[in-house]
């Protein structure tokens, strides 16, 4: 975990707090970037594979944003401020609530999968751009307003644009997680970079 591991040894009595663990692990570059392939595998497998029926779709979705809202509760816990916590514990439960109504009906109709995966890149881009414009101590932010702008985008094609195809729709979401995941990617690394130059200025 690097820079995490350092800040939870030097948390002393935090071993038996379990915010203090999720905060030190959302702070960790390698948590992000395990949400940026938790993000990228789904995109990629649906891009190889746009054969696959809308019942594999709906479960390659669903998993995706319960793994997503899993990554973004601890990420929540990485903002010091309670009240900053607040955006994020809410996105966690919106990519779950999505994750769970793809996975009970994983049948359902295209337009009804388009509109659950759409709704949750609208809102999720829209609040975190809130947020990243709010923080002014953010790092690197401008990457983050690009990521939040980048869902929000997303969300508005996915509800715009017709879905009668579902080969259409299959690449659609699958080039969106492809270049979701990308960004993520970026953040992670650029987070490691802010997190060696706070250590190395002490």
């Amino acid at each position: 975990m690097g820079a995490g591991g350092e800040a939870w040894g030097a948390g002393g009595g935090a071993a038996g707090d379990p915010a203090q663990f999720l905060a030190v692990l959302g702070r960790s570059w390698l948590w992000i970037l395990g949400s940026a392939i938790a993000t990228l595998v789904p995109g990629i497998i649906v891009l190889v594979w746009p054969e696959g029926t809308l019942h594999v779709l709906a479960v390659l979705i669903g998993l995706y944003l319960l793994a997503a809202g899993v990554f973004r509760f601890v990420g929540a816990f990485a903002r010091d401020d309670h009240g900053e916590r607040l955006p994020g514990l809410l996105l966690a439960v919106l990519y779950v609530l999505g994750g769970v109504l793809c996975l009970r009906n994983p049948l359902q109709t295209i337009a009804a999968l388009s509109l659950i995966v759409g709704l949750v890149w609208l809102v999720s881009g829209i609040v975190t751009l809130f947020t990243a414009v709010a923080a002014k101590n953010l790092p690197h932010r401008g990457i983050v307003i690009g990521a939040a702008a980048l869902a929000v985008v997303a969300g508005v094609v996915v509800l715009a644009l017709p879905t009668e195809s579902a080969r259409a729709l299959t690449r659609l979401l699958g080039l969106w997680l492809v270049l979701l995941g990308l960004v993520e990617v970026v953040i992670a690394f650029a987070w490691r970079a802010a997190v060696r130059r706070a250590g190395a200025t002490g």
